[in-house]
């Protein structure tokens, strides 16, 4: 767990590129280990990670996290969870805390992934609130948005301006940065990401908006959907680095996106 020994973090605000994975709910928590051992392992000796061109996080299911903080205790990989209660504490059967998951020692949380709206039916009010709930117990936030079908760059763009306005004014007093994942939601679990061309211009049009709002300024967009070899190169300095799915469930895939980074850098 966290304590004396624990390595410093690469801030996830700070560095060049950032680097997320989700295992979902694809692996139990045996095979979480087996997976963040051998990325712990690449995170010792990889350039991209050592040298803080990478911060990179992991967001695995609730069972395997204190597994996971304790693996990669002495690496600089952040640890996080796919999803957060509003509140701290009481009477929420089934429910896990920001408090909580800060305790154990999480780093940040995942907000808003277009499952939790498409299949549990949660609002950008919600959203708003687990957001209030990350930010007064220090966890960084990765907010992920996303236009539910293809169109043009400026319509994705507003539709996902309009996400992020519902949720911040469910989140009053909330003005510090976010990590943004921009993941359409027609490009996740896809055959293929969006196109680059697109992904540039919702990306530069998000962090347009993100610029001129007080307290949101160093936020960092990272895109998501899809997203696999290549991707980070061809995107160049649109985006801040990618949130990986399926693709990096394979470390030696996951090492590709880091040699990756070190070209783009």
């Amino acid at each position: 767990m966290t304590g004396p020994n624990s390595v410093a973090k690469t801030s996830l605000f700070s560095a060049p590129e950032i680097v997320g994975v989700s295992l979902k709910m694809y692996f139990d928590t045996a095979q979480t280990a087996e997976w963040c051992s051998a990325v712990a392992m690449l995170a010792r000796r990889h350039d991209a990670i050592t040298s803080g061109t990478v911060a990179l996080f992991v967001v695995p299911t609730f069972t395997a996290l204190t597994t996971a903080v304790g693996i990669f205790a002495d690496t600089t990989v952040s640890v996080g969870a796919q999803d957060v209660f509003w509140e701290d504490h009481g009477a929420y059967t089934g429910e896990v805390s920001a408090a909580d998951l800060h305790g154990i020692g999480c780093t940040l949380v995942e907000i808003g992934h277009a499952e939790r709206r498409g299949i549990f039916g949660e609002t950008d009010e919600v959203f708003g609130r687990k957001l209030s709930a990350a930010a007064r117990n220090s966890l960084a936030p990765v907010l992920c948005i996303g236009e539910a079908k293809p169109g043009s760059v400026v319509q994705a763009a507003q539709q996902c301006i309009r996400q992020l306005e519902r949720i911040l004014d469910g989140a009053p007093g909330v003005d510090s940065p976010l990590i943004l994942a921009y993941e359409p939601e027609w490009a996740i679990g896809a055959e293929r990401a969006a196109s680059v061309e697109h992904v540039a211009g919702v990306s530069s049009l998000l962090r347009d908006w993100l610029s001129m709002r007080p307290g949101f300024e160093d936020s960092r967009v990272i895109y998501g959907g899809s997203a696999g070899p290549g991707l980070l190169v061809q995107l160049g300095d649109t985006v801040d680095g990618l949130f990986l799915g399926r693709f990096a469930h394979d470390p030696a895939a996951l090492e590709r996106v880091l040699d990756e980074a070190l070209l783009k850098a």
